[in-house]
């Protein structure tokens, strides 16, 4: 079973940022990633829909061997990972907003949020916040367009830089300090954030965390790969192959698949 792949799945390619993360961490892991481009994003749909779509995905990537199951979405962890862990016997490793760092660190009591409808409006979310960000000031904003302009390879575009700078304004009015971002898109537009806030916003996302995560439990259940083999990167798209070749710079073969 240490020879298997890590399988990752997110509603699209921005999932993407968490696969790099733990190759990095992990780089002889084989890994499999799927891309539900077709059905992103899924912030904006019903729980149901949200849950269905993660049982597909995750019956695909257990059919593949899968050893562990990263679930590289905040919509689809806060909507579906307790269904899923209830239902399937691999671990799951999810992903939620980096909420508790940002609360804790920061000087101005004050931070932002920008993630997804369907992650703000989680239990999961709230019960997070609610436990770590007593007394702090919690600006949450749902990034409403952003998902489909990467997903359309609009990253680095006029309209995206001015949906950032709406989104971005009533959190800098209130004096936040922290930026975090709860959807795993989200950390493509780092470089373009960088520039538009103030010096003293830090941004988390949850990337490295996740992978220090999947490599833990990969350790406790002994299933870490032994092999020193060149690792096998699969990877799964049922949209544009070329955006998802794109966004990892062409370092991996992408492929297309009808699901």
């Amino acid at each position: 079973m240490s020879n298997n792949p890590i399988g990752i799945f997110d509603s699209g390619i921005g999932g993407t940022s968490i696969f790099k993360e733990i190759h990095v961490l992990m780089p002889n892991e084989n890994c499999i990633y799927l891309a539900d481009s077709k059905n992103a994003p899924y912030g904006n749909k019903s729980k149901e829909e949200i849950l269905q779509l993660s049982i597909k995905n995750t019956e695909f990537l257990i059919g593949k061997g899968s050893k562990v199951i990263v679930v590289a979405c905040n919509t689809a962890t806060t909507n579906a990972i307790d269904y899923l862990r209830e239902t399937y016997n691999v671990p799951f490793i999810g992903i939620e907003p980096a909420i508790k760092p940002a609360a804790l660190s920061t000087k101005t009591k004050a931070v932002g949020i920008l993630a997804t409808k369907g992650t703000l409006s989680s239990q999961l979310f709230h019960k997070t916040a609610d436990l770590y960000a007593r007394g702090i000031k919690v600006i949450e904003q749902i990034g409403e367009g952003i998902v489909p302009l990467i997903e359309t390879g609009k990253l680095d575009s006029d309209e995206m830089y001015a949906l950032l700078e709406t989104y971005l304004k009533p959190m800098l009015e209130q004096n936040i300090d922290y930026l975090v971002l709860g959807c795993t898109h989200y950390p493509y537009l780092i470089p373009m954030l960088t520039k538009m806030l103030p010096e003293n916003v830090k941004i988390i996302d949850s990337g490295l965390a996740v992978a220090k995560q999947t490599k833990s439990v990969l350790s406790t259940h002994n299933l870490l790969n032994s092999f020193v083999l060149e690792p096998a990167i699969t990877l799964f798209t049922n949209e544009n192959v070329d955006i998802l070749d794109a966004i990892l710079d062409h370092k991996f073969e992408a492929s297309f698949l009808e699901f």
